[in-house]
Formats: C-alpha cells, sequence, structure tokens
C-alpha cells in the first residue's frame, strides 16, 4: 500500500515538473506563433490556454502538450488574408469548420488514416513552413512592420527594410537570435534557449533600446466571445481552407502524439486525439485565438522533466491561464525584433534537413512531390500546396502500388503433354496427334497473388488479355489472391467476356477463398459456367480435358 501511494506521489511530482516546464517553453512560442498568425500576441496565449486544457483533458494522448504550432500558424495568416480578406469573423468561422472536420474525422475512426499522408507532402509543407516563417520574420527583424500577404508579399518589402534598417531592431534580433544559437546546452535544464532569448532581448529593449517598435498594448483578463460569421456564398472558397487546417491539424497532433508514446512507451488513441483537438479548435475560434494541436517542444520538455498524465498538460494551461490574467502590462513592452529572432530560430529548425540531406537518395517521384509542395507553399498558399501535394503523391503512390501488384501476376504455361496426362498412368500414355506440337501449351495458368485495385486495374486487364489470347483454355487462380476491389473486379470480369467472345473457355481455381472480395460480391465472373469452377490443380486439369474435347 505504501509503495502504491510513493509511487503515486512521484507520478504527481513528475506531472508538476512538467506542466511547469512545458508552461516555461510554451509561453515565448505561444506570443510568437500569435503574431505570425497575424491575430496577435495575447491570441496566441488564449490559444495555448484553451487548446492546451481541452486537448489534455478530452485528447487521446496522456502527455502530450497542445496550443499553437508554426505550421497553423502561417496556415491562419494565409487563410486570415487570402480566404477571409482580412474579415476576423470570416477566419475565426473557417477555424470552426476545421475544428468540425477533426472531430468528424475521430468520430469515424479515421484518425489512423490521416497519419497516412505521405511524408514527401508533410516534408515539403514543413519545411515550407520554415522557410515562409523566415522570410515574413525578416521584415520586424529589420524594424519594419510584417507584410500581410505571405512570403511573397513579404520578399517584394525586403529592399526597403534593407534600405531603411531601424538600428535598434535590427540589433535586438542579432541579440536574439544569437542567444537561441549559442546558450549554453548546461543551462538549457533550467531555462530554455527561446525563454532566455525572450528575458535577454526584452530587459535589453527596455533598459537600453527602448526606442525599438513593441508589440504594445495588450489586454488583460479573459478574453471577449467572438461570433465566427460565414455567409453560404462563401463557403465554398473558406471549405478548402477548413480541410487543409483540419487536415495539418490533424497530422500535427498525431505526429506529435507519436513522438510522445516514443517517449514514454505508451500508446495513444488517435481517433480521441482529433476529437479532443477539434472540440479546442472550435471553442478557440470562439475566442478569437489561433486554431492549436499538438506542440512537439513543449511535449518533449513535459516528458522529459517527468509528466506522464494528464495533469500535467491541465497544470500546463492552469499556468498560462493565470499569466494572461496578469501578464499583459509586461507583454507589451516585449520588441517585436526580439520575437521575430526567436521565430527564425524555429523556423530553421522546422525546416526537414534530415530528408533534405538525403533527397539524392530519394526517389524521384517523392522529390518532385516534395518540391512541389514547397515551391506552391511559398508562391501561391499552403491551401493549394497542401491540396496539389496529396493529389500528386496519390498518383505516384498509385504507379508503385501498381507495378507491385502487377509483378504478383503470374502467368504459366501449361504444356499438353505434362498437364492433360492423366497424373496416375505413364506419361507415355498421353497421346498426341502425329502432327501435333509436343510443346504445345493449350492451357494457361494465370495466378494473381497478393491483393489488386484501382491503381492496377486498367494493366491488369491489358496484361491478362495479352497472356489469355495465347491459350484455348485459360485458369484463373485465386488461390492466393488476398484482397480484389471494385476496379480491379470488374477488370477481371471484363476479361472473362473477352475471353467468351474470343472462344477462350475459362477455368476458375479457388473461389471459395474470395467471398470476402468484390469479384463474389460484383459476381462478375457469372457468365462462366458452374461446372468450371474448382478447387484444386486436379479438377482443373479433368475441367480442361473435358473444354478441349468438346
Amino acid at each position: 500500500m505504501s509503495l502504491q501511494v510513493s509511487d503515486k506521489l512521484q507520478g504527481l511530482r513528475g506531472d508538476i515538473f512538467g506542466g511547469m516546464t512545458a508552461a516555461v517553453v510554451a509561453l515565448p512560442l505561444s506570443l510568437a506563433f500569435g503574431v505570425a498568425s497575424g491575430l496577435g500576441a495575447i491570441e496566441g496565449l488564449y490559444s495555448a490556454v484553451v487548446v492546451g486544457m481541452l486537448a489534455a483533458l478530452l485528447g487521446g494522448s496522456k502527455t502530450q502538450i497542445s496550443g499553437p504550432t508554426a505550421p497553423l500558424s502561417v496556415a491562419m495568416a494565409v487563410v486570415f488574408v487570402d480566404y477571409a480578406d482580412g474579415e476576423l469573423s470570416k477566419a475565426l468561422a473557417i477555424v470552426a469548420m476545421a475544428g468540425i472536420i477533426q472531430v468528424l474525422l475521430g468520430a469515424l475512426r479515421l484518425g489512423t488514416f490521416v497519419a497516412y499522408t505521405p511524408y514527401a507532402v508533410v516534408s515539403g509543407f514543413t519545411s515550407a513552413v520554415g522557410l515562409i516563417i523566415i522570410i515574413v520574420q525578416v521584415l520586424p527583424f529589420f524594424g519594419t512592420e510584417v507584410a500581410l500577404g505571405g512570403a511573397i508579399k513579404s520578399l517584394r518589402e525586403w529592399p526597403d527594410a534593407v534600405t531603411n534598417v531601424d538600428p535598434s531592431a535590427l540589433t535586438l534580433g542579432l541579440i536574439t537570435l544569437a542567444v537561441c544559437i549559442f546558450w549554453p546546452g548546461r543551462l538549457q535544464r533550467f531555462l530554455p534557449p527561446s525563454v532566455a532569448a525572450l528575458i535577454i532581448g526584452t530587459l535589453v529593449g527596455v533598459l537600453w533600446l527602448s526606442d525599438a517598435p513593441t508589440i504594445g498594448e495588450v489586454p488583460t483578463g479573459l478574453p471577449d466571445l467572438m461570433v465566427p460569421e460565414l455567409s453560404f456564398g462563401d463557403l465554398g472558397s473558406a471549405l478548402p481552407a477548413a480541410v487543409t487546417i483540419a487536415l495539418l491539424g490533424s497530422i500535427n497532433s498525431l505526429l506529435t502524439a507519436r513522438v510522445a508514446d516514443s517517449l514514454t512507451r505508451q500508446n495513444h488513441d488517435p481517433s480521441r486525439e482529433l476529437i479532443g483537438a477539434g472540440v479546442a479548435n472550435v471553442v478557440v475560434a470562439f475566442i478569437g485565438g489561433v486554431p492549436g494541436a499538438g506542440a512537439t517542444s513543449c511535449t518533449v520538455a513535459n516528458v522529459k522533466a517527468g509528466g506522464r498524465s494528464r495533469v500535467s498538460g491541465v497544470l500546463c494551461a492552469t499556468i498560462l491561464a493565470a499569466l494572461v490574467l496578469g501578464l499583459g502590462r509586461y507583454v507589451d513592452s516585449i520588441p517585436h525584433a526580439v520575437l521575430a529572432g526567436i521565430l527564425i530560430k524555429i523556423g530553421f529548425n522546422i525546416i526537414d534537413w534530415r530528408y533534405l540531406a538525403h533527397i539524392h537518395r530519394v526517389p524521384r517521384e517523392n522529390v518532385v512531390v516534395l518540391a512541389l509542395t514547397l515551391v506552391l507553399s511559398i508562391v501561391s498558399d499552403l491551401v493549394i500546396a497542401v491540396a496539389v501535394g496529396l493529389v500528386m503523391a496519390a498518383l505516384t503512390g498509385a504507379r508503385q502500388v501498381e507495378r507491385l501488384e502487377l509483378d504478383k501476376v503470374i502467368s504459366t504455361p501449361l504444356l499438353d503433354m505434362t498437364f492433360l496426362a492423366d497424373p496416375e498412368a505413364d506419361a507415355d500414355a498421353f497421346d498426341l496427334d502425329d502432327d501435333a506440337d509436343p510443346f504445345a501449351a493449350r492451357v494457361g495458368l494465370l495466378s494473381l497473388r497478393g491483393s489488386f485495385t484501382s491503381a492496377s486495374s486498367t494493366r491488369l486487364f491489358k496484361t491478362i488479355n495479352h497472356d489469355m489470347a495465347e491459350h484455348e483454355v485459360v485458369i484463373f487462380d485465386f488461390t492466393d489472391t488476398v484482397h480484389v476491389d471494385d476496379s480491379a473486379a470488374l477488370a477481371i470480369g471484363q476479361l472473362a467476356d473477352t475471353a467468351r467472345d474470343a472462344d477462350t473457355q475459362c477455368i476458375v481455381l479457388g473461389m471459395s477463398s474470395m467471398t470476402d472480395t468484390s469479384v463474389y460480391a460484383l459476381n462478375v465472373l457469372r457468365e462462366i459456367p458452374e461446372e468450371n469452377f474448382v478447387e484444386n490443380l486436379d479438377e482443373a486439369r479433368v475441367v480442361a480435358r473435358r473444354l478441349l474435347d468438346d
């Protein structure tokens, strides 16, 4: 009994340290991501509190810390400008729609499938987010206001920012960036680099370089209730943006939960995680916050500090809520250049350098998907980039699946002298006409092993149809077939019909194993006589002899 109490106290102690550590890490990141989203620093903190609390209580991971993240803050900036035309109520409506979509994905138990997004798309998008953050934050780093409109708009403002640089802002940005990069490793256990950079940069700005642009007056206390509004006519353009935010948030949360599992050896519930994140994003839309997801850096900090239960996530959100209620008068003194320096370092870390370093070994199709997603994210917007990336990944993936599936189609010509001979008699007892070819193979065996889907259905027809034309009797062998989808099943049915039109007889072997596939459900082989269905090769031999003698 005493051991159980001791273990519980030890676990509670770990959760307390984990929640406190995660809150320290989340504070500067929430402020920075709020600014990057275009909604404001305090809105980032509101999101950290609401999303962090609800995801901790309702989500599928016990140790994950949720809040605003780099991908979603960049996506929110794009949505706010390009899809909501700068109207906050419309942008928040899109966030609420995204949350509802996440809840539906979780309710339909699709959490596992969301994690199947090809890594080339994830890597291209992630690297693009890192580059966008750097490109956009260069302006406040030099003392110029952020240019709304994405990376291209910011790039156009670079020349003016360089020629009209604010020395104080640039100095603060460089100091902050230097602290983020060179903060001693032995001190990181007590004070994360981002927190140290925020404190040092702000102190320098307040005490010496006070003329640098700052966040300005920030409201304190509870957030005002917002009412998301979206007209029916805007639904068509808003839905793709909502789907993209939902997918980005879902992938972000599920990947972070997987990282937490690898550290704690626990298992998260992906569908419940999506429901928790979705509910949190619906609620955050009504307080004007930034959409959130699993925050990897905060989650790792929580786990390494001892967090092992939902208590740590709740405590982290509670600490941030307490700060929100009384932090306003301190937050307004934070220079924009300090947050820009922190974000530039975050952007650099977000770029998927490990994958890019091995890009020369990656299949060409994946490189194309990655490059297309990355470039479109920068020159167009994230919504289009993710949609095109997913389509391209699906097409290239289908080609790879096609090759794998067609490799499982085995065509074997069966020599008359061996296959048609009576297996219980001497091989010489099989009579051949004097002018018959001893190496003739009037019967062919087509073995379909493994799975066959729409990816290979077209080529499946062409490949098998060519082989069927060489035989008078064809045996379809389904003995080792695992799965056949509707498209492949219809292709097989078309083959049987084509064979019948060409006076090629068909035998079906192993149909009893196909009752759970579309071949059976769609009854695509209905034109083949019932007596031509067999269960083994010996029965097929008997039927083949009969068909050839007719």
